[in-house]
């Protein structure tokens, strides 16, 4: 049986929308409406008082300016009561072309809501192919529990531009989370394509996974590689008999966090310092960061202990790795990866 049926697949959203956190707050939008609502008003003032000369009081004959701001008021509010009136073609042409237009504009920021309710169907897709224009070299993080918040925290904290990771959940709680790191986010289904292309994954740098569920995430991966072959893609699944099967879907990289916890643990009694060390490699703060990157052609032919970038601790040349021990580390050769340890000032994010 396909390792697809095993699960089953949730219902397909009706809308999937990608959209990243405005950085004006709902109370500065709130004030600037304000502003703007008032500067309007300030405008039609200013002009109604500049040409008072152009309107009639039908009361007591004299504009004063009490009467200016009453007939401003009035008329940007609602058509006026006919007791001030423009009597001049330029008063009257004034107030055609630019108290109406104001008057528009007014209403249509006191019916705000109405108004976003109009426009939220054309501008949530205009924001999402904005921001999928720009999706490129991105990390794709599914699954925005414990592991998955720690990831892309842990991201940012490396220098990780929050505007390059796009997080992927079904929890409209989790992405408000989310969202409040700066990231952009998908509420949708992992496990289905539709999904993954919204994100884009094909044009993505890497993809993180940690569903909460191994079936699920296992699905997901699954999914994901089947749509792109090439991406690097790390799971993270809690039983030990699911490992091997996270790597048959197609994970580059499987962690099983109570796994990696014995093996800090176990380290920590055979000596003091080796959890201590490998803690180090994995923490933003520590002293030394573990890094990969591709061999330069000025090392091409000289042995991995000669770069001068760090201390460089394994080689992996095409699906095979090997150690700074093994013969084949003693000439680089073109394409190899190089995993080093440098000092964390030169550490990549």
């Amino acid at each position: 049986m396909h390792p697809r049926a095993r699960f089953r697949r949730a219902p397909p959203p009706s809308r999937l929308v990608l959209r990243r956190a405005s950085g004006t707050p709902g109370w500065m939008a709130l004030l600037l409406r304000i502003l703007l609502v008032f500067g309007l008003i300030g405008i039609a003032l200013t002009a109604h008082w500049l040409d008072r000369g152009g309107l009639r009081d039908n009361v007591d004959g004299e504009i004063s300016f009490t009467d200016v701001l009453y007939f401003t008021m009035i008329t940007v509010t609602t058509v006026g009561y006919g007791d001030i009136v423009p009597v001049t073609d330029r008063a009257r042409m004034f107030d055609t072309f630019l108290v109406t237009p104001i008057r528009v504009f007014v209403w249509l920021i006191f019916l705000g809501t109405a108004y976003q309710f109009l426009l939220r169907n054309v501008w949530e897709a205009w924001v999402m192919n904005r921001i999928q224009q720009h999706l490129h070299d991105h990390v794709i993080v599914a699954g925005f529990g414990t592991s998955g918040e720690e990831t892309v925290r842990e991201l940012i904290r490396r220098g990780f531009p929050p505007k390059h990771i796009v997080v992927v959940d079904v929890r409209p709680t989790a992405l408000a989370e989310a969202e409040g790191l700066g990231v952009a986010v998908l509420e949708g289904d992992a496990t289905r394509n539709a999904t993954l292309d919204a994100v884009k994954i094909g044009r993505a740098r890497c993809m993180a996974v940690s569903a909460g569920r191994d079936d699920t995430s296992i699905l997901i991966v699954l999914t994901a590689r089947g749509m792109a072959p090439q991406i690097a893609i790390s799971v993270v699944v809690k039983a030990d008999d699911n490992e091997e099967l996270a790597r048959q879907a197609g994970a580059t990289t499987v962690i099983n966090p109570a796994s990696f916890a014995g093996l800090l643990l176990a380290g920590s009694a055979h000596g003091p310092h080796i959890a201590e060390y490998m803690a180090d490699l994995a923490a933003t703060d520590g002293k030394v960061a573990l890094t990969e990157r591709k061999v330069t052609v000025a090392e091409t032919g000289r042995p991995l202990s000669s770069i001068g970038t760090g201390l460089g601790v394994r080689i992996y040349r095409g699906d095979k790795s090997f150690g700074f021990w093994e013969p084949e580390s003693a000439a680089l050769q073109p394409g190899d990866t190089i995993l080093e340890i440098v000092p964390r000032s030169r550490g990549a994010a």
